[in-house]
């Protein structure tokens, strides 16, 4: 009885909760149904029919396919294009609202796996839920994101280098653009084609490159904006400019592989230190499961795993400052 009555209690908060945010979401909207209404009004359109599209007199990016949600997730982030930004970083289409979601599922599986696997109480599980949710999706997002930009500045001298060959030859520089544009690999022919469009569009060359310095988070990619800016200011051999640009960058990348290589060892050191716990604890789960199942069952194995792992992760912290350098 006891375990039907936490059903029970757990199934009307929850539905308590979902009211409330339904009812938050109808409140969301009716000063955006009011502002259509009156809008529709002003222009002299007929009414709308149900599931007509709203008018707007901006352009609107859609950060969720739920009207509602979209209206929510504008409402409640302090800054969604920021977090627009930050999600652009890792090249994939990945709206605020998929994000959210994501994490909101991150947390879900923290919470089972917490709670039905390793049987820590509700309030430890809705920690360990609420840290899998933050985490995760955070973590896998900022790998994608230092995937792309390491791809990026991998090709990135030899692009600036054909724009100097393009320009060279006679092109002016939105031409030499347009070369790299269409035949360099993504991702620098994905941004260089950004860069290409925004300029059809009307806006300056340094306009569009600073809007796609907003998501391309590489000082490699400023040097080559100031070293246009300057330049467009101060005149001179452009061509020259840009060789010295791309000779720079080239240098810089082998100063960063040489580090690389000569910290290989402190690293794998690390790498070693930091699974070796997770690896004995493992091997004794197989081994003698009920050896280690107190830490997960006790309050006071919870007290010392976050110990642990707090410690461990200072630990982990504290040697990748140590093997990290900044050229």
């Amino acid at each position: 009885m006891d375990g039907l009555g936490s059903l029970l209690a757990a199934a009307m908060v929850m539905l308590l909760v979902m009211a409330g945010v339904f009812g938050l979401l109808y409140m969301l909207g009716a000063p955006g149904r009011t502002f259509n209404r009156r809008l529709r009004l002003v222009l002299g359109a007929p009414a709308a029919a149900p599931g007509a599209p709203e008018l707007h007199l901006e352009r609107r990016v859609q950060d969720s396919a739920i009207p509602s949600f979209d209206r929510l997730i504008k409402t409640l982030l302090p800054n969604v294009e920021k977090f627009r930004n930050w999600l652009a970083r890792t090249g994939l289409s990945l709206t605020v609202g998929e994000f959210l979601l994501v994490s909101a599922l991150a947390g879900v599986g923290g919470f089972a796996l917490f709670h039905l696997v390793f049987e820590v109480k509700i309030a430890g599980a809705l920690l360990g839920a609420g840290a899998a949710g933050w985490l995760l999706p955070r973590a896998w997002v900022n790998g994608l994101a230092r995937k792309r930009a390491k791809n990026f500045i991998r090709f990135f001298p030899e692009s600036i280098d054909a724009m100097v060959r393009s320009i060279r030859s006679g092109l002016p520089v939105a031409e030499a653009v347009n070369v790299v544009a269409e035949e360099m690999p993504d991702p620098v022919g994905a941004e260089f084609r950004a860069i290409r469009d925004g300029v059809r569009m009307g806006r300056s060359l340094e306009e569009a490159m600073w809007d796609v310095a907003r998501h391309v988070d590489v000082p490699e990619y400023r040097y080559l904006i100031i070293a246009l800016s300057i330049q467009r200011e101060t005149g001179g051999n452009l061509g020259e400019t840009l060789a010295n640009v791309a000779e720079v960058l080239r240098k810089r990348r082998q100063i960063k592989l040489k580090i690389k290589a000569m910290s290989s060892e402190a690293r794998a050191s690390a790498m070693i230190l930091g699974a070796l716990p997770f690896v004995v604890v493992g091997i004794l789960a197989l081994v003698s499961s009920g050896y280690v199942a107190i830490l997960f069952s006790d309050p006071r194995g919870h007290v010392l795993l976050g110990i642990a792992l707090g410690m461990m992760g200072t630990g982990m912290w504290l040697m990748a400052q140590m093997i990290s350098f900044e050229i």
